[in-house]
């Protein structure tokens, strides 16, 4: 295959470098802030304009240090961005798929990086990719924007700050159990039950091994080491390792509600960053905070029809029919 350094496909330079602190958020504002996050595009916060113009949506954001170093990803709104994160700028003209692509390409060279915290700086510029001219056919004629359309599964207006909240342990919630089943070096591609790891992406899935589950699906698992606090909704029945808790619900737990809680679970992480690990009992105790009912119970109902009134959400059901 043919292989180019970045920088002979993208002009590469350092980002804003602002602090979040120091800038005016404004939820209601079109400019996005993105931070060294792996989620939601790297996007922690909308903020006002400064005297400096933002950058146009379509250009790749690459964080450059820290626990997701290297998550790239095509920006779609005008952005700012933290300290440490490079924007890349195509010098040809390209699709969002290929654009999409090349995310990719740079995210999986992570590896490179994971060990006595090396950092990107200096060397993302020169990384080697694929050239333009010999990505696969299928990648240069599709286009992502026309396939996927934002529709929701409920239109209807659902405000959070409008429901009242109560403070809950995740052990009234939840029964949580350490991971079981085969290690990672035990995996086996010709198997079919799913590993779950203490990894940061791919919903935790490190590849399939050929023993029998060891915990049921329509569950969540949160990584207690490596990645902390990562929290993914498993499906089917799989096995762990012990890097990994598991929590069974007391309650109806569906996809929905789960990837409401999900997003409220990595809200903890930053407490057990730098080798912290959130061990079991430390976990149980852990609050998390649920909009209520009028028995100040958890109101599964709102949060499940919150969900579905986020743009996209009609793909989260073609999900759970598949």
């Amino acid at each position: 295959m043919n292989l180019v350094p970045l920088d002979s496909l993208f002009t590469i330079e350092y980002g804003n470098q602002y602090d979040l602190n120091k800038m005016e958020i404004d939820q209601g504002a079109e400019i996005n802030f993105i931070s060294r996050s792996s989620a939601n595009l790297g996007v922690v916060s909308k903020v006002r304009q400064t005297d400096q113009d933002p950058y146009p949506a379509g250009l790749i954001t690459v964080t450059l240090g820290g626990t997701y170093l290297l998550s790239a990803f095509v920006q779609q709104a005008p952005f700012y961005t933290a300290q440490n994160i490079k924007v890349l700028k195509p010098k040809k003209s390209m699709t969002f798929a290929q654009k999409g692509f090349y995310c990719t390409a740079i995210s999986r060279n992570r590896f490179r990086y994971s060990s006595h915290g090396r950092e990107a700086n200096k060397s993302l510029d020169s990384l080697l990719v694929p050239a333009l001219e010999v990505l696969p056919e299928w990648i240069n004629s599709f286009n992502v924007q026309a396939e996927i359309e934002p529709v929701p599964l409920l239109v209807e207006q659902l405000v959070p700050t409008d429901c009242n909240w109560a403070w809950f342990e995740y052990q009234e919630l939840f029964d949580i159990e350490r991971g079981r089943g085969a290690r990672k070096n035990q995996v086996m591609h010709e198997g079919t039950t799913p590993l779950i790891t203490s990894t940061d992406s791919n919903n935790g899935l490190t590849g399939f091994v050929s023993e029998q589950p060891q915990h049921p699906g329509n569950v969540i698992t949160v990584n207690r080491n490596g990645s902390v606090g990562e929290a993914y909704y498993q499906d089917r029945p799989f096995c762990s390792t012990e890097d990994v808790h598991v929590f069974l619900p007391k309650f109806d737990l569906n996809l929905f509600i789960a990837l409401f809680l999900i997003t409220l679970i990595r809200k903890e992480r930053f407490r057990y960053s730098y080798g912290r690990k959130w061990g079991l009992a430390r976990m149980k105790k852990t609050k998390i905070r649920l909009p209520v009912n009028d028995d100040n119970r958890p109101d599964w109902s709102f949060m499940e029809n919150f969900i579905k009134t986020l743009p996209y959400s009609h793909y989260v059901s073609v999900h759970i029919k598949s």
